[in-house]
């Protein structure tokens, strides 16, 4: 059981990967799952899926804006006092900003997605820091983006809050290591959930062409041939967090079924 006994923080609950890592958590035996999201009813939903599992695992819900450095320091040491440790973060929260050509681009978007995606995962990270010093140690993992590496048509202000939290990663892996806090990123390229789906739905009613043959247009580029299924990329980020990946840090992994392999 990879999170066996630990306290488990996932940012960003909701349909999808956020809700996956809470659920994927505690079948794995994490003691305690921590959500933190903006929407309560994600909160909720959640929360009824970890209880589903019938597995006793202790839940916590803190509504949370991570823009906010008052509300990530609260919810640390929320969590600090009602289970006397912080073991793993997943920073999944994110904003995608607004889609657009760069030449069009509202900065405003741009600043939306660097305010959530970079700062408030920097305001999350800080938070929890010392609670994992005070513990001997913890792991962080970073929820990036394949857009890093492959360059998507309108997805530039995206990109580039989480290219700069890929520098900030490698740094913080330098800097924690000597607290025995390894600092990891997975970079998410297409992945098949809730999101993904819609869009999808969308792009039907809008292109005219059906479902199927706009998912054959993407997985043509992915040589298992098929869009990850969040779950399973979910699987993958869990590594970095157990003690499988106890001597892994500043480390990147791309999750995308092949579509992107770094020479």
């Amino acid at each position: 059981m990879l999170m066996k006994d630990k306290v488990v923080i996932v940012s960003g609950i909701g349909p999808g990967l956020g809700q996956e890592l809470s659920t994927l958590a505690a079948k794995e035996g994490a003691s305690a799952v921590v959500l933190a999201a903006r929407t309560q009813e994600k909160l909720d939903i959640a929360e009824q899926d970890i209880h589903k599992l019938g597995l006793g695992t202790s839940v916590l819900k803190v509504p949370t804006d991570i823009s906010d450095p008052a509300q990530c320091l609260a919810l640390a040491e929320q969590v600090a006092k009602e289970f006397g440790r912080i073991d793993v973060l997943f920073n999944s929260a994110y904003d995608p900003g607004s889609f657009e050509p760069i030449e069009e681009a509202s900065m405003d978007g741009w600043q939306r997605a660097m305010d959530v995606n970079f700062f408030g995962t920097m305001h999350l990270t800080q938070s929890c820091v010392p609670h994992m010093k005070n513990n001997g140690g913890g792991a962080i993992v970073m929820i990036a983006t394949m857009v890093e590496h492959k360059p998507l048509a309108t997805q530039a202000g995206y990109g580039s809050s989480k290219a700069a939290l890929r520098c900030a990663t490698k740094h913080l892996a330098l800097e924690l290591g000597k607290y025995n806090i390894r600092v990891n990123s997975c970079h998410m390229g297409w992945m098949w959930g809730p999101s993904v789906e819609g869009y999808f739905s969308w792009q039907a009613k809008t292109t005219g062409k059906s479902q199927d043959e706009l998912i054959k247009n993407v997985t043509c580029n992915i040589p298992l041939g098929i869009i990850p299924d969040d779950g399973e990329c979910a699987k993958a980020a869990m590594f970095f967090g157990s003690d499988y990946a106890s001597v892994v840090t500043g480390a990147a992994l791309d999750v995308n079924g092949g579509e992107y392999m770094p020479v």
